[in-house]
């Protein structure tokens, strides 16, 4: 069975990364394939590694929470297994509960996914001692980098520039004024433990350093355990690029390219891209080879991404690295052609990368934006709820990963991410054309999405001249609202998706009208009645929605 599905614009593997050895390596037999894997997750990242498992032969092991009993990954998974209550603390984040399940399903491998346990060293060294192999880097190379300010101290041994900061956690208020006042506001302060954004606070002014400094510390010691904070000098309109890099066991490491990570809501990635417009060749291959130099210095395996951030002169900076694989890996598989899930397997089991450095070929470009379940009208704030009715896209070039379906009730007990939307076209502008297309035709109703917000985001002439930075969307959300009930296509979508709610379902129609049931004699009238009622429901459905 292969190892790489190749995208579904390429047909000829052969042409887009290692050439004909590469596809004698994919037809040949394996030497080792784990027969059972669990999955130490949730949401849309579980089915992800559910389908990549089904893919190679792997029979797949799901475990859920109380709340996630009918969740979309259990649906999908060969087996699946409670390991407690809603909150992460007592399921996904006992460590506990996971290997017992891995031992009662046999499981040979656990894959985290991403967030929960996935850079959680205590476990990958727990999934050791129990036998069990675990799918990522070692527990040592996971604590080097898992730590930022472990991280930035690795790095300056190495000789890879980090923006200049503290390379330790703060021990007290004096210290970081000191700080603050040797390097020069603006800086920023960061969790060492985190990520996401939490625990980061931008700080313009010694006035504002000392409640910063406690709200961060205060956000980190909640969201990680670990109250650590460090301190660096904030550059002014960064871009945040980072580099997918892969390593195997025997010593090879590759990079894949670049991913464009400027759009950002509180720190949050919001939008993803590759390759960045930003980058030039000569950028892209000393940034690459840079990762790789950051990989090799903390001994790491398997998938991982380097973070950079480049300055308006494209000078670059080690930011930190993700010891996992990133939320945004559809761009990089659109791009390079290769399934990163499948490679993580295979460099787990054993074996040797199939590809060399000069190998690699970045074509066309990819997008992905991240639909969440939250309120673009009340503050982003999570917008949990039964799903009431889900038309999802799909056409040439789109891929959509998704852990939801109609009915499902998003709970309120973990990130609201709902699905993935990724494009691929030629090039970056056929690719926003793309995208655009794509929002125009999917609609989730009975809870609020972001969805308004990537029609914007598409439509603005900054975007499209790839002129963003970390602050763009902050920007582009001072000048005024998401508001999308005036959109004539998110009008017709809701319009369509409430015609399609209203056959299917007459019952709940709850928008002040009633649709007759055709008969003799009337049948015109009530065609007509049906069709007022579907634009009012639709109309009612975009405003609320909106």
């Amino acid at each position: 069975m292969p190892l790489f599905v190749p995208s579904p614009f390429e047909y000829n593997l052969s042409s887009l990364v290692g050439g004909p050895a590469l596809c004698s390596w994919v037809r040949s037999e394996r030497t080792f394939m784990f027969k059972k894997v669990l999955i130490a997750n949730r949401g849309e990242i579980a089915v992800r590694v559910v389908r990549a498992l089904r893919e190679l032969g792997i029979r797949s092991v799901a475990v859920y929470s109380d709340v996630d009993r009918n969740s979309l990954h259990v649906r999908k998974a060969d087996e699946a297994y409670p390991i407690g209550p809603a909150p992460a603390s007592q399921s996904y984040l006992n460590i506990a509960r996971i290997l017992d399940v891995a031992r009662r399903s046999g499981a040979e491998a656990i894959h985290p996914g991403y967030g929960f346990l996935s850079e959680n060293a205590s476990f990958a060294r727990a999934c050791q001692a129990a036998g069990v192999k675990f799918i990522g880097p070692t527990p040592e190379a996971m604590e080097m980098m898992g730590s930022k300010t472990g991280a930035r101290q690795a790095m300056e041994k190495a000789g890879v520039p980090s923006v200049p900061g503290s390379l330790r956690g703060l021990a007290s208020l004096p210290e970081a004024e000191e700080l603050a006042e040797r390097i020069g506001y603006p800086v920023m302060l960061k969790a060492a433990a985190g990520g996401g954004g939490k625990g980061m606070r931008l700080v313009a002014s010694h006035a504002e350093l000392k409640s910063a400094f406690e709200s961060a510390r205060s956000e980190a010691q909640r969201a990680f355990g670990d109250n650590e904070v460090y301190l660096e000098k904030y550059i002014v309109s960064p871009r945040h690029i980072e580099i997918q890099v892969l390593a195997d066991e025997h010593g090879n490491c590759v990079h894949l390219g670049e991913r464009e990570c400027s759009v950002q809501r509180r720190h949050q990635k919001v939008l993803e891209e590759a390759p960045s417009s930003f980058v030039d060749p000569e950028m892209r291959r000393a940034m690459g080879e840079l990762a790789v130099r950051v990989a090799k210095a903390a001994g790491y395996t398997n998938a991982g991404t380097v973070e950079f951030l480049c300055d308006q002169q494209k000078k670059f900076y080690f930011l930190e690295m993700n010891t996992r694989l990133q939320v945004e890996h559809p761009v990089t598989e659109f791009v390079t052609g290769l399934d990163l899930v499948h490679l993580q397997l295979k460099i787990a089991a054993g074996e040797p990368l199939p590809f060399r450095q000069q190998d690699v070929t970045i074509r066309g470009h990819a997008i992905e934006c991240r639909i969440y379940a939250e309120d673009p009208d009340n503050n982003y704030y999570p917008s949990p709820g039964k799903i009431t009715l889900l038309v999802t896209t799909s056409g040439p070039w789109v891929r959509r990963d998704s852990g939801v379906f109609e009915g499902w009730v998003v709970p309120v007990d973990y990130d609201p991410l709902l699905a993935k939307l990724i494009v691929y076209g030629a090039d970056r502008p056929q690719a926003v054309g793309r995208m655009l297309r794509v929002m125009s035709e999917h609609f989730v109703g009975g809870i609020k999405t972001n969805l308004p917000l990537f029609r914007r985001i598409l439509r603005d002439p900054a975007f499209c001249a790839g002129d963003v930075d970390t602050g763009y969307l902050d920007r582009l959300l001072a000048a005024g609202p998401v508001a999308a009930a005036t959109d004539e296509e998110g009008c017709g979508i809701a319009a369509i998706a409430a015609g399609i709610f209203t056959v299917l379902d007459p019952t709940t129609a709850n928008a002040g009208t009633s649709v007759a049931a055709p008969s003799a004699g009337n049948g015109a009238r009530s065609e007509a009645a049906r069709d007022g009622s579907w634009k009012r429901l639709g109309r009612a459905e975009q405003v609320r929605n909106s």
